[in-house]
């Protein structure tokens, strides 16, 4: 069933007075936005496109400049930060017990050229440069950070059983049962985006897979797919399909398939109440979007599907944002 309770308003995070600021840093694959929090709420927010080009620790040198000048926004001091939290794409790998991103929209050498990235790096460094200026630095998983957030204020609140599902530039999953997220031996937990689902050889994936659900339906996948067709980007074929458009109409309906049945997928292997979703490519469509995932979960194998809902994400457009402050608030 579909649960069309109203979308929570985000919440103002204000910390005690008198206690120093935290920054939060969200990573995607399309762009990076940091932000502070005091004891006046959330300020500072700066927003860039990811970078992408010149040597694997480019990512972090941006993200450092980008508190500095948060920093500057908020008239505070990076000295009074107190811990910096990083809700990031994956997935993660480790190098001497610290996190470097292996993540598949930004590492180009993961699929080599023929994925169109501007870089050859494997992986990007990311948490031991924040480190020689942050004493307290906290990484997690985008989808188990917005998990928790959205568990904390959003639409996952008093769900033990449920799911954070992204669908944005990658297809980000956040997982937790018995009231635990979970984390895996390095924090991958939930990368269901990269779910084998199909042979076909056009959709080629960042990470090097060919067919996996990223590949098929991600925010950067459907443009790469049907630009021939003349849909630049995944907002056309959107735009077209809700005025009607057959042919577009039939990608969406293609992708909304391969997406619900993964999320399908979810739901019965992990027994769960509810899943809520964001990311730009719903966000901005989900009264189109839902309806059509739902259908491919609504009525099958009832013992596990009656009584799971499928909702938006409370937090609405700024979860990316939650979803940092959840690892240090």
């Amino acid at each position: 069933m579909t649960d069309n309770a109203p979308v929570n308003a985000a919440p103002n995070i204000c910390l005690p007075p008198g206690a120093a600021p935290i920054a939060c840093v969200d990573i995607g694959g399309t762009k990076v936005a940091v932000s502070l929090v005091d004891a006046h709420g959330i300020r500072g927010r700066i927003v860039e496109p990811t970078v992408k080009t010149g040597e694997s620790d480019a990512l972090s040198r941006q993200v450092i400049r980008m508190l500095d000048e948060s920093c500057a926004q908020a008239q505070i001091k990076r000295e009074r930060i107190a811990a910096v939290g990083i809700a990031s794409c994956g997935p993660f790998v480790m190098s001497k017990g610290l996190v470097e991103l292996a993540a598949p929209n930004i590492c180009g050498g993961l699929a080599g050229a023929a994925r169109g990235l501007p870089n050859n790096w494997t992986s990007a460094l990311l948490e031991a440069p924040l480190r020689d200026v942050f004493a307290d630095v906290r990484i997690e998983n985008d989808g188990i950070a917005a998990l928790q957030a959205e568990r904390r204020w959003g639409a996952l609140q008093g769900m033990d059983h449920c799911a954070y599902v992204t669908w944005s530039t990658g297809i980000g999953v956040g997982l937790c049962v018995d009231g635990r997220p979970l984390r895996g031996k390095n924090g991958n937990a939930g990368h269901a985006g990269h779910m084998f689902v199909s042979d076909n050889s056009d959709a080629l994936c960042g990470c090097g897979n060919i067919g996996d659900v990223e590949a098929l339906v991600a925010g950067n996948a459907l443009p790469r797919r049907f630009s021939s067709l003349g849909y630049p980007d995944t907002a056309s074929i959107l735009t077209a399909a809700r005025a009607g458009e057959s042919r577009a109409q039939a990608i969406v309906d293609d992708a909304c398939r391969i997406l619900g049945r993964a999320l399908y997928n979810l739901v019965v292997t992990l027994d769960l109440q509810r899943i809520s979703l964001g990311g730009s490519v719903f966000w901005h469509h989900r009264d189109y979007l839902l309806p059509r995932l739902q259908e491919h979960i609504s009525g099958k194998l009832p013992a596990l599907t009656d009584g799971f809902a499928l909702r938006p994400a409370g937090l609405g457009d700024r979860v990316g944002d939650y979803a940092a402050l959840a690892l240090v608030a």
